[in-house]
């Protein structure tokens, strides 16, 4: 019986053929990172995906019933004697998928789905259906880091000079809100700041319009103030045009010199809220 165990414990190729492989038989443990290296053409993909892949997807449409085998790929059997041991198989393609801090390799495998539906079938207490269960969702994501699973921490004094006034060159240090730019108009043509008062003089008043203030539509704007512009706090225009848009990532230098990105304290890294986390499978 130890014998047979530990027989099982590894995947044995015998007689593979496929392509330009010449006869190749060999053993791979399971459990284990195997990495296959040589030049090209030696036979790492004839070997990896035509053979051992191939075999793998072939062998699990044989178990759907006929009508629904119609529907799926149709693999045909690879040259190779026999493969023992033969577990199921997922390929990642070796392309760069597309760009996106929200994507892990459940999602990109799709086998995120799966596991949401399990907990919704299965799990303890009963918290919802499959969507329940993702990041994506505003049902499920944690509301501290927007089911990102980090955080950044803007240190404002980085950003702006506090020994400055907003007529002084560079008293804010980014490159669209250097004196002049656009984007320094949106605070020194609001009429809300003394242009020629140091940032450390605001009142608390000052201080809370000038940093957090969401967006809003001014009463009594300057005649030099667009029509269309709202008045919004540094921190919370920085975070939303800035640092998790794509100029933030071609201004990557500079933000590096101002912000720190460390795991969620709320959800310790995994993306979804407390409700989402008390919902589990034999404890």
């Amino acid at each position: 019986m130890e014998n047979q165990r530990e027989r099982r414990e590894w995947i044995k190729i015998v007689g593979a053929t496929e392509n330009n492989l010449k006869n190749v038989s060999l053993e791979l443990p399971k459990g284990k990172i195997v990495l296959f290296t040589g030049v090209s053409g030696s036979g790492k993909s004839s070997l990896c995906i035509d053979t051992l892949a191939a075999e793998s997807r072939r062998e699990l449409n044989s178990t759907f019933p006929s009508f629904v085998q119609q529907f799926l790929p149709h693999y045909g059997r690879p040259n190779v004697e026999r493969i023992e041991n033969l577990p199921v198989t997922i390929v990642i393609d070796q392309k760069k998928p597309a760009a996106n801090n929200r994507s892990t390799v459940g999602t990109y495998t799709d086998i995120a789905p799966l596991i949401r539906l399990l907990y919704s079938r299965i799990g303890e207490p009963f918290i919802g259906y499959s969507d329940s269960f993702s990041y994506n969702h505003p049902s499920g994501k944690c509301p501290k880091c927007d089911g990102i699973g980090t955080v950044t921490d803007l240190d404002i004094h980085k950003l702006v000079d506090f020994n400055k006034c907003l007529n002084d060159e560079d008293v804010i240090h980014f490159p669209t809100f250097t004196t002049g730019a656009w984007r320094w108009k949106r605070y020194a043509y609001s009429g809300l700041f003394d242009l020629n008062k140091k940032i450390k003089d605001y009142s608390d008043e000052e201080l809370q319009l000038f940093l957090y203030s969401s967006q809003i539509r001014l009463k009594n704007p300057p005649s030099n103030w667009p029509k269309s512009a709202k008045f919004e706090g540094m921190y919370p225009r920085m975070y939303r045009s800035i640092i998790t848009t794509k100029e933030g990532k071609r201004q990557k230098k500079v933000l590096d010199t101002m912000i720190s990105t460390f795991t969620c304290p709320e959800c310790k890294g995994t993306r979804v809220n407390e409700r989402v986390r008390s919902c589990k499978i034999n404890g």
